[in-house]
């Protein structure tokens, strides 16, 4: 069986956009949040901070593992998962 590597799989993940994000973050809370964690911990990288340090967020491309959710430390973070046939579809063959 031939082994992928973490870019590999990556390159090969598909994603099928929902109309409404699955995703929702009160941006205006996360004024408060000094450490802003889910920019570390979001493995798509869907997280960063415009030039005036506001959180922007993206759902498109999100990998669906949750990790903001759990670790935003206001529970700031509403996830859902993506109606049947849309969000990630990981394909390693």
């Amino acid at each position: 069986m031939k082994r992928y590597s973490v870019e590999d799989r990556l390159l090969k993940t598909r994603f099928e956009i929902y109309k409404e994000p699955h995703i929702i973050v009160d941006t205006s809370k996360c004024r408060e949040c000094l450490n802003k964690p889910c920019i570390k911990i979001c493995p798509a990288g869907l997280y960063s901070l415009d030039e005036d340090g506001n959180l922007i967020f993206n759902y498109e491309g999100c990998l669906e593992c949750g990790s903001c959710r759990l670790i935003c430390p206001y529970n700031n973070i509403r996830w859902n998962t993506p109606p049947g046939g849309y969000g990630v579809d990981y394909s390693f063959g």
